[in-house]
């Protein structure tokens, strides 16, 4: 560890795994704010996916070859992702919510050669062009031999003209989907998702996971752990570009049926969700502390309003959720379900710890560790310790663990993400306490400098990236303060001398984000500061100001190149509020 080899000599195709089902029962329900419903069987996803592969072998695309979307949660999404993998293709994939150059920082890094996106999308009631975003995307990866257009909602037909080399989906797709896919059997650790960490450093690091790995892990946490059955009704909030969605996806392969919704789940009130619930039978709903501690501070009790009668399971993941708030669910949404909090990450495309339907729920403690995971917390002696916080680390290797980074020939980038802090075991970069007593974990957040917004990873360098590109800023440093529940974005600005932070920049700078990255950037509060701190080599220190705001002593200021301005960040009154 890194480096183990998994099922040697084992040949396998990922997407023949998920669409072993080809009957009636419906596999797929898109459902869209404005109350659009569709809805395909696994015999119709399976011809669907049938024309796909035949368009894209006529187009050259080979195993090995990158296929990726910029793409909202829909069911065309999820066709071109096993039409992609079913060739032995690799798959990568963005919402479009995120700005064309913050996803060019992702797909563009592996050369894709196909790119499959919409002619637009819905979030809170309002409609968004993609079609410019497309183009500018598509304008910065050359690698592209085709882009392919659907229409959200299969409403009309794209105008594709703005976009070089691009077609509608109704001219991709082979007008023949009869006769079975030709399932290309690769090796069992032949890359199938590529995915993305955060970019606190840089351009997103690109984590590419083997399919057998991939597999077998969401199968463990998907029926073992969650207790996912061919009957159910399974709904994540989640978009591409979250590894929930991939997870999501895997439930395929127990014949169950997926709900993939696209938008606001606060829209057009707070019980759309739940509406949603009740309509469609989800017996098993996923969804962030974010969303749980919203609906909670708005005096929403589910319980009152809907039947809940299909629900049998909440799967909570992304943030850490209070004690209270466990306690909450059982008293406001139903007494009689199974509250399955899960944490892992990208990286592994799954959870280290999730649901164990032997064992009590205690309000605060995630149940145990996933099946198959050597894991511990360790102290800063490094050993595992109890009773107190520590580093979770993974002590041993799990098939879904990254095959290995892209453009990372030495294995160096990958080598130093994870096992520095100890040499041959997977520092994962949270902070938990395993409780003796009742063998639950629990979960406090990242030790690492990652913003969690809503419990989706996002990299800090992104928003520098866009506050050189404003003027009067001459500095920034983006925090997460925990608040509420969650995590909010702190952005700090060090204005250019002559200059105020004004409403009208506290604007610019909103808007800027929200345009070129993405609105979980957008921070919640921008505030003035003397400086930033820096290292002796001249790298931002966010940790160390995390560490002044939340009141927790800073260890290394020798190591800084200016410690005096870690003072501007003490009692800042705006953080109380």
């Amino acid at each position: 560890l890194p480096g183990a080899q998994w099922f040697e000599g084992a040949q396998m195709n990922y997407a023949e795994n998920l669409l072993r089902r080809r009957d009636e029962h419906v596999a797929l329900v898109f459902r869209a704010e404005d109350q659009v419903v569709q809805s395909i069987t696994y015999a119709g996803l399976y011809a669907m996916v049938a024309g796909l592969v035949k368009s894209l072998r006529e187009l050259g695309v080979k195993p090995g070859d990158r296929v990726v979307g910029y793409m909202p949660n829909m069911i065309e999404t999820a066709a071109a992702m096993l039409a992609a993998t079913a060739i032995g293709a690799t798959w990568a994939s963005c919402a479009t919510d995120i700005g064309p150059d913050a996803a060019a920082d992702r797909l563009g890094q592996v050369e894709p050669v196909v790119l499959f996106t919409v002619d637009e999308y819905l979030y809170r009631g309002k409609r968004f062009d993609v079609i410019p975003r497309a183009a500018a995307l598509a304008a910065r990866v050359p690698s592209l031999r085709k882009v392919v257009v659907c229409s959200y909602a299969g409403v009309s037909t794209p105008d594709v003209k703005q976009i070089p080399n691009a077609v509608a989906w109704g001219d991709f797709t082979a007008p023949d989907r009869s006769g079975d896919i030709a399932f290309e059997q690769m090796p069992a650790q032949h890359p199938v998702y590529i995915m993305f960490s955060s970019g606190t450093t840089g351009k997103p690091k690109c984590m590419v996971q083997g399919a057998a790995g991939v597999l077998l892990n969401h199968y463990n946490e998907v029926v073992l752990h969650t207790d996912l059955k061919p009957t159910d009704v399974i709904y994540y909030i989640t978009t591409c570009s979250w590894m929930m969605w991939n997870w999501l996806l895997s439930s395929l392969m127990t014949g169950a049926t997926i709900v993939l919704y696209d938008g606001n789940p606060m829209y057009p009130d707070l019980g759309a969700m739940w509406r949603l619930i009740d309509e469609e039978h989800v017996s098993i709903f996923g969804t962030s502390a974010t969303y749980l501690n919203y609906i909670k501070s708005h005096g929403l009790v589910p319980r009152k309003d809907f039947s809940l009668a299909s629900l049998r399971e909440i799967s909570q993941t992304g943030s850490v959720l209070s004690a209270e708030g466990w306690q909450w669910v059982y008293e406001a949404v139903k007494a009689d379900l199974h509250f399955n909090s899960i944490a892992g990450g990208t990286d592994i495309n799954g959870s280290f710890l999730g649901g164990n339907l032997l064992m009590p729920v205690n309000a605060g403690e995630m149940q145990w560790w996933i099946m198959g995971r050597k894991c511990a917390a360790y102290g800063s002696e490094g050993v595992p310790v109890v009773d107190r916080q520590g580093e979770l680390v993974c002590e041993a290797a799990i098939p879904s663990m990254p095959l290995y980074f892209w453009n990372d020939s030495d294995g160096t980038k990958y080598q130093n993400a994870y096992f520095t802090m100890y040499p041959g075991k997977w520092r994962h970069g949270d902070f938990i306490q395993v409780h003796s007593d009742t063998g639950g974990i629990t979960m406090y957040g990242r030790s690492d400098s990652t913003l969690n917004p809503s419990g989706v990873r996002i990299g800090t360098a992104e928003i520098y990236t866009q506050m050189e590109r404003i003027e009067g800023i001459a500095d920034s440093l983006a925090i997460g303060q925990q608040w509420q529940g969650d995590e909010r974005v702190i952005l700090f600005v060090k204005l250019a001398p002559g200059h105020e932070l004004t409403d009208e920049l506290k604007t610019t700078i909103r808007s800027t984000l929200l345009r070129n990255a993405s609105p979980r950037h957008v921070p919640a509060k921008i505030i003035p500061v003397a400086d930033v701190p820096y290292t002796l080599n001249m790298k931002k220190v966010e940790g160390a100001v995390t560490n002044v705001i939340h009141g927790r002593p800073v260890l290394n200021r020798d190591a800084l190149a200016n410690p005096e301005s870690l003072d501007h960040f003490k009692d800042l009154p705006e953080l109380r509020d």
